[in-house]
């Protein structure tokens, strides 16, 4: 299967035809028939796509999604046949991540669908532990350890550091590092990354550990731990 997803809508007919969509796709599909139940299912079943309908009664969709995204940051596409731009501004505003209007094809659908979980998939990736020899980086946090030991950053340097660890034995450019940590439109002294990476050495190096980043002469920058 390629993930779970949960069709919230009063409408039996939508959450039928969109059952059968997705199942054929490959998706395994969960459906609730009000917002009660759906918030229930969205909090215990931990689905991985949300589809959400905002014209339910009892609990709406706009209430639905406020609750679900207090405790959860499960990626949630609003189904709605409200078309007005400000409805669509509530529902970004409550944390939804996607608006799709009725009448809708399945095509553009099950397209969105996927362009939400392979967004969530990366979000997921980047915010994993990321080890290079000794040296550890816990993107959630923003934590950094080397051989146990806590290393404190500031913002710019942690940013330097974890272009390195994602890319790790792949020479950085001095261009790309410029573009990447400070932006395209930086006007700040020449000198800058080259100051910044003495200072991450420094504190990368501060217990004695080896040299990690290397200098490619005309070129950039590389984390690898040989000589």
């Amino acid at each position: 299967m390629k993930g779970k997803i949960l069709v919230i809508d009063d409408d039996q007919k939508i959450t039928a035809m969109l059952k059968r969509a997705l199942t054929y796709e490959g998706y395994q599909v969960e459906t609730a028939l009000s917002g009660k139940e759906g918030l229930h299912m969205a909090l215990h079943s931990k689905p991985d796509l949300v589809i959400l309908d905002i014209m339910m009664p009892g609990l709406d969709g706009w209430e639905v999604c406020q609750r679900l995204r207090a405790e959860s940051d499960v990626p949630v596409m609003m189904l709605t046949a409200k078309d007005e731009i400000k409805d669509r501004v509530k529902g970004l505003d409550l944390g939804a991540d996607d608006y799709i209007v009725k009448p809708f094809s399945l095509e553009e659908l099950t397209a969105r669908v996927r362009a939400l979980l392979r967004r969530n998939t990366q979000h997921e990736e980047e915010n994993r532990k990321l080890v290079f020899e000794d040296l550890t980086i816990l993107p959630d946090s923003r934590e950094v350890w080397r051989n146990g030991r806590a290393i404190s950053l500031t913002a710019k340097e942690y940013e330097l550091l974890y272009l390195f660890v994602k890319h790790p034995k792949k020479v950085l450019t001095k261009d790309y590092l410029m573009e990447q940590v400070w932006g395209f439109d930086f006007s700040g002294e020449s000198n800058v990354l080259e100051v910044y990476i003495a200072l991450l050495r420094q504190k990368l190096e501060e217990q004695g550990e080896k040299r990690l980043i290397k200098t490619v002469r005309g070129v950039g920058y590389v984390l690898r731990s040989e000589d």
